[in-house]
């Protein structure tokens, strides 16, 4: 099944940031930042920088489509962007393509661009967030019954944050599995959106759910992961659960 409506994102708006979408290409981007830092420039700025970012990613994946099509480590030419050679090393840690971390190497080049005092760059479920307040994430799964109910409160200390949701069953993207959905949280974004890809890939029934997250307990750099198969979850690491209603 592919669902495509964002209406996860209005757990996010709220009248402490100022909020904006940025889109090119299959690059949708809902950007909150401190009402202090915003800027009326700011949206039109943001739009050129993805465009170009994605222009040249896109004009180096001409040249080498095998980069685009791997499904296990491969490395970014010389030539390549500074991004895709980031995303290339995170595939070697997580086994699979790099493109597994496309969306969370964006939101990071996005937010590493807008430099504000306070950040969330959510890119279709995939979130880099640098705020200086606790926050409630709840977990989109699609048609299970826990899309929306459960999710993980993140203390103020810990950020930032890669917040990365990979599913078998939501959205465009390639998975090799039938997880509803996959959360994964690290300090690193990109690591977080391939992590989440290679687990939700794992996962065909709801008896994968505690072998994987078992495996991902054993991960170091995943701080926090929950992971959702039809009405069963499963949750391992240092964040507190949350239900939402």
């Amino acid at each position: 099944m592919e669902y495509r409506e964002r209406s996860y994102r209005s757990r996010f708006s709220n009248d402490e940031r100022r909020w904006f979408c940025v889109k090119f290409l299959e690059s949708d981007l809902w950007i909150g930042v401190d009402r202090g830092s915003y800027s009326a420039s700011m949206e039109a700025d943001t739009y050129a920088m993805l465009v170009e970012l994605r222009r040249s990613m896109d004009a180096y994946l001409l040249m080498d489509p095998a980069y685009k099509a791997a499904l296990t480590p491969y490395d970014a030419g010389l030539e390549a962007p500074d991004i895709l050679k980031e995303m290339s090393r995170v595939s070697h840690k997580t086994g699979i393509g790099p493109m597994s971390a496309v969306a969370g190497a964006v939101a990071k080049r996005v937010a590493d661009f807008l430099g504000t005092k306070e950040v969330i760059v959510e890119n279709g479920g995939d979130i880099y967030a640098k705020v200086a307040s606790d926050m409630d994430i709840s977990v989109f799964a699609g048609q299970s019954p826990l899309s929306e109910k459960i999710g993980l409160h993140i203390p103020a200390a810990d950020f930032p944050l890669g917040i990365c949701t990979s599913s078998g069953t939501v959205g465009p993207s390639l998975s090799l599995g039938r997880a509803d959905a996959v959360m994964i949280v690290c300090k690193d974004v990109l690591l977080a959106d391939s992590y989440a890809t290679a687990m939700a890939n794992r996962i065909k029934t709801v008896d994968d759910l505690q072998p994987v997250i078992d495996s991902i307990s054993e991960i170091p750099e995943i701080l926090g992961a929950i992971a959702v198969k039809d009405d069963r979850m499963a949750i391992t690491g240092r964040f507190e659960l949350r239900l939402f209603k």
